[in-house]
């Protein structure tokens, strides 16, 4: 009897600690992204910031005003920051 108590017991640690650890991943999950480097599979580069931040709050406005932008005005803009972020050596990847 004293066998089959421990294995009863040894199952519902078990089972305590693995329900344990789904509620703690589901926590912490929604802010470790932002600190895994992306080769590890964090955010990317161009990720929007989080929501209820100032800084997305001023992307936010920056996106509704080019949504407001005429589409060839768009274009232009788009061009000039392609051609402004493509000659700067330092993106380079090796």
């Amino acid at each position: 009897m004293s066998r089959r108590f421990c294995s009863i017991v040894s199952l519902l640690a078990l089972a305590a600690g693995l329900a344990g650890c789904g509620t703690v991943n589901e926590k912490l999950s929604a802010g470790m992204g932002d600190y895994v480097p992306q080769w590890a599979g964090g955010l990317p580069a161009d990720a929007p910031p989080r929501p209820g931040t100032p800084q997305y709050d001023a992307w936010m406005k920056e996106r509704e005003r080019k949504r407001l932008m005429p589409a060839a005005d768009r274009e232009k803009e788009e061009q000039a920051q392609k051609g402004a972020t493509s000659t700067t050596p330092g993106n380079a990847v090796r």
